[in-house]
């Protein structure tokens, strides 16, 4: 091979591999801010104090990556990871942890799923985060009361996002 078509090759191949890491820095970007996550967080919380119940709450952003995390004082150690999970399960799946549980029962079309990707909690506490256009950004996760105030605390976050 000569050195022309070495250098094309060499020209094609950085454009190639500069083209994807753009597209995947682009598809994982999160847009889940700081703020934002900050923001929900605080909703989150205030919303558990006057339910009068102790939780864990986390946020992933786009790429289920743990954005925020509060540990309410004495909540549940052990609902540490779960309110991780739960955020994880609902922005891998885009869908209400409680709706994606409905699926896992046994005769479910997707039974035993919850043993992937690092084990998933198919309960109710695990929310898709939307921006104003709906366009889903992150999850938040909540864990340490019932089922089905986990969920209403998980929801008070992420429609803080939208006022």
């Amino acid at each position: 091979m000569n050195l022309l078509n070495t250098l094309k090759i060499c020209v094609i191949a950085f454009l190639f591999t500069s083209l994807l890491n753009t597209t995947t820095q682009a598809q994982i970007t999160p847009v889940l801010t700081h703020d934002d996550a900050l923001k929900m967080i605080l909703a989150s919380k205030k919303h558990a104090e006057l339910s009068d119940v102790l939780v864990n709450i986390a946020i992933v952003d786009a790429g289920a990556n743990l954005k925020a995390f509060i540990r309410m004082d004495d909540s549940y150690l052990g609902s540490i990871d779960v309110a991780i999970k739960k955020a994880k399960t609902a922005r891998y799946f885009n869908i209400d942890t409680g709706k994606l549980g409905e699926l896992t029962q046994p005769g479910g079309i997707i039974y035993n799923i919850e043993h992937s990707n690092g084990g998933l909690i198919t309960f109710p506490g695990g929310v898709p985060i939307k921006n104003k256009n709906g366009k889903i950004i992150g999850a938040i996760g909540v864990s340490g009361g019932t089922i089905e105030q986990d969920k209403s605390i998980a929801l008070a976050g992420a429609k803080s996002l939208l006022n």
